[in-house]
């Protein structure tokens, strides 16, 4: 992608292949003495024994310019919590390892539910909340960055270009993005932001007319990437939806708290490829097919609080219009696959349009029928102004955890 094009509605960063990584990174250690930058890493237990892992904390031992990093561990039992805090002691900088399962933190969601303020369910989004919170109780961090823990390309030049924005003293940006193109093992991946998210937005500028948000989506090359890095100023206010729309969210919530002069996306990556979700056409709560109702929701949920008014005829009006985008970008994204030499499986693509077309019925149907869902967890503002101890105590029980649970090797 190396281009220098710019949108007019967010900044974007390219990489130009004129700078090396060395100086990059050397500037990066001059900016951090003064501006601590810690790292969340969200992770299941079965990703410790998957093959990305182990590339990913060999690359991250090389970098010094991260003072703190926070394993968020999910589904993992006593043994495993062991084993991972193990895994992860080879990592150089100060990190610590959440063990989300442990009956310490089960007590701090039990307090949090009898607050009304729990989360509705296990997942990412959760366990970057509980990371978030930890780190805000820290109080010591001017810059997070979260990237997932199953990139199977992982080198450490992704990070740094990707915190570089927010970092750097004379840059104004509180959010940076990052981008790539999903090209893995000869084939065109990507398929829910090609197949559902950029044609979605399309149908829904054609269907409502000219709206500053889809304007401010669409501007984002890959906006379902997990990799984002932010100045932790906005972490007390930062909602985190708690299903799959969780990429969506955090762009939203930027939106709403920043105004698009303060977010931009950056070229993190040449190559990218990482797990890969099933499309599960068979289990409407799995998979691609979850994934899809969810990022739709979060759309029109967004939308709504914006002034639009969605009706049955909408959706159905939008499903007609999305479905023949998404084939009209589907001959597009076919051609240049043959055109790069990748393999694309239309019949598998037309399937997966098929599928999410219906989502768009139903995600619409669902928000109908509930208007005031709302998935994401209360911010940590809320929940200090509820629990003032609560957060002194999440990091206490993690502390507490960490010197119980002796590690044990993997």
């Amino acid at each position: 992608m190396t281009d220098f094009h710019q949108n007019g509605n967010i900044a974007q960063f390219h990489n130009l292949r004129t700078r090396s990584l060395d100086e990059l990174e050397y500037e990066l250690e001059a900016f951090a003495q003064t501006r601590k930058v810690s790292l969340i890493l969200p992770s299941l237990f079965s990703e410790l024994t998957g093959p990305a892992l182990e590339g990913i904390l060999e690359e991250l031992s090389k970098v010094r310019y991260v003072s703190r990093i926070i394993v968020g561990l999910d589904r993992a039992d006593e043994t495993e919590f062991r084993r991972a805090r193990n895994f992860f002691s080879r990592l150089p900088q100060e990190h610590v390892v959440i063990w989300n399962d442990s009956p310490r933190m089960q007590a701090i969601d039990d307090r949090l539910a009898a607050l009304g303020l729990g989360s509705q369910e296990p997942g990412k989004g959760k366990n970057v909340w509980t990371s978030m919170g930890y780190l805000i109780s820290c109080a010591d961090t001017a810059v997070m960055a979260i990237h997932d823990c199953d990139i199977l390309t992982y080198e450490r030049g992704l990070l740094a270009r990707l915190v570089y924005p927010v970092v750097h003293p004379g840059f104004s940006y509180q959010l940076s993005k990052g981008y790539y193109a999903r090209v893995g093992e000869g084939k065109m991946n990507g398929r829910v932001s090609r197949l559902l998210v950029s044609p979605l937005l399309i149908a829904l500028k054609k269907v409502q007319g000219d709206h500053d948000y889809i304007d401010y989506l669409r501007a984002f090359r890959y906006p379902l990437s997990g990799e984002f890095a932010l100045r932790t100023s906005m972490l007390p206010d930062l909602r985190i939806p708690s299903d799959w729309g969780l990429e969506i969210g955090v762009l939203s919530e930027a939106w709403r708290n920043l105004g698009r002069q303060a977010v931009c996306q950056v070229e993190i990556s040449d190559a990218y490829d990482h797990k890969h979700q099933p499309v599960s056409p068979e289990d409407a709560e799995a998979g691609l097919n979850r994934m899809s109702t969810d990022i739709c929701k979060a759309i029109f949920r967004k939308m709504a609080t914006e002034g639009t008014v969605f009706t049955q005829n909408t959706f159905r009006t939008l499903k007609a219009t999305y479905y023949r985008r998404a084939l009209d970008l589907l001959e597009v994204y076919h051609n240049d696959a043959v055109m790069n030499g990748l393999s694309l499986d239309r019949h598998a693509e037309e399937k997966a349009i098929e599928l999410f077309s219906e989502n768009i019925m139903r995600a619409g149907q669902m928000f109908l029928e509930n208007p005031h869902e709302s998935p994401f967890i209360a911010n940590w503002s809320r929940v200090n102004s509820a629990d003032p101890a609560l957060l002194s105590e999440l990091r206490a029980a993690v502390a507490a955890d960490a010197e119980e649970y002796e590690a044990i090797p993997f």
